[in-house]
C-alpha cells in the first residue's frame, strides 16, 4: 500500500531529475569543452581536459577579449540604467496621474511591439550616421532606451502601488521627483530588479544592432567576438566554448544573485 502511494512521487522525482539533466548538460558541455582542444571537442570528448590555459593563451593572442568584455559590460549597464529610469517613470506616470488619453497611448505603445526591429534598422542607421553617433555607446543604447514591454511591465506593477502614500507625501510637501526616488523606488525594488535582469540580458546578448553600427575593432562586443571565431576558415571549438563561457558568466551571476527579487518582481507585475 505504501509502495503504491509512493509510486507517483518516485515517478515525479525521476522526471525532475531527467529534466534537470537535460537543462544542465549544455552548460556542462560548454565548460568542459572550453578545457579541451578543438579536435577533442569534435571527437565528442565529454569530460574536462587539461588545455584550458592553452585556449586562454590562444584567445588572448588572436583576439582582444578583455576590451570586448568591457565594451559589452559598459553598453549593457548603460542601457540597463537609462532604460530603468525612463521606463519606470513612464510606468509610474501611467498609473499615478489621471488622464483620459493615457490608455489610448498605452495601446499605441503595445501596438509598436508588433513592428519587427529589422524593419527599422535602415532608417535608424541613416539617422544615427547623420548624427555621427555610430560606433559608440550612445548609438548602441538609443534604439532600446525605452521599450513598450518595459513600460507596460512597470505600469502593471505600479497598479498595486498604494496611491494613498503618494497623496500623503504630497501633503508633507515632497516633490513629484522626490516621491519617485524616496517612496516609489524602495517599494518597487523587486520590480526594478526583474526589469534590470531582463534589460541587462537584452543589452548583453544584442547582436543585430551592434553588428551594424560597431565598425571598429575596439568597439566590438562579445556576441560579435563569438561570431568572428565561428566565421573563421577553421573554427577552434575549444576557444569558441571558452568565449561562450565567458559571455554567459555575467548573466548567470546577475540572475542567481537577484533570483528572489526577480521572481517577486514578475509575480508583482501579474497582480
Amino acid at each position: 500500500m505504501n509502495i503504491r502511494r509512493g509510486l507517483p512521487s518516485i515517478i515525479m522525482y525521476f522526471l525532475l531529475i531527467v529534466v534537470c539533466f537535460i537543462s544542465v548538460y549544455p552548460f556542462y558541455f560548454m565548460v568542459s569543452a572550453s578545457t579541451n582542444r578543438s579536435i577533442d571537442v569534435i571527437a565528442g570528448r565529454y569530460y574536462p581536459g587539461a588545455y584550458l590555459f592553452g585556449n586562454i593563451t590562444r584567445i588572448m593572442q588572436d583576439y582582444n577579449p578583455v576590451q570586448t568584455f568591457f565594451n559589452s559590460l559598459r553598453n549593457a549597464v548603460a542601457l540597463m540604467l537609462t532604460s530603468l529610469f525612463i521606463c519606470s517613470m513612464a510606468g509610474y506616470g501611467f498609473v499615478i496621474y489621471r488622464n483620459r488619453a493615457k490608455d489610448r497611448l498605452m495601446t499605441v505603445l503595445l501596438l509598436s511591439m508588433m513592428v519587427p526591429f529589422a524593419s527599422i534598422v535602415i532608417p535608424l542607421f541613416k539617422m544615427f550616421s547623420s548624427m555621427r553617433i555610430l560606433d559608440s555607446t550612445m548609438g548602441f543604447i538609443l534604439p532600446s532606451i525605452s521599450t513598450a514591454f518595459l513600460i507596460f511591465f512597470f505600469r502593471q506593477s505600479s497598479m498595486s502601488f498604494p496611491i494613498e502614500i503618494v497623496q500623503a507625501a504630497r501633503v508633507d510637501g515632497v516633490g513629484e521627483f522626490g516621491i519617485y526616488l524616496r517612496v516609489y523606488f524602495p517599494i518597487m525594488s523587486p520590480t526594478f530588479a526583474a526589469a534590470a535582469i531582463v534589460t541587462f540580458m537584452n543589452g548583453w546578448n544584442s547582436y543585430l544592432w551592434p553588428l551594424i553600427i560597431m565598425k571598429s575593432e575596439a568597439s566590438r562586443t562579445m556576441p560579435l567576438l563569438i561570431t568572428r571565431i565561428i566565421t573563421l576558415y577553421v573554427t577552434d571549438y575549444g576557444v569558441l566554448m571558452l568565449a561562450v563561457s565567458v559571455c554567459t558568466l555575467p548573466t548567470l551571476i546577475l540572475f542567481f544573485t537577484q533570483q528572489k527579487k526577480f521572481v517577486a518582481g514578475i509575480l508583482g507585475s501579474v497582480k
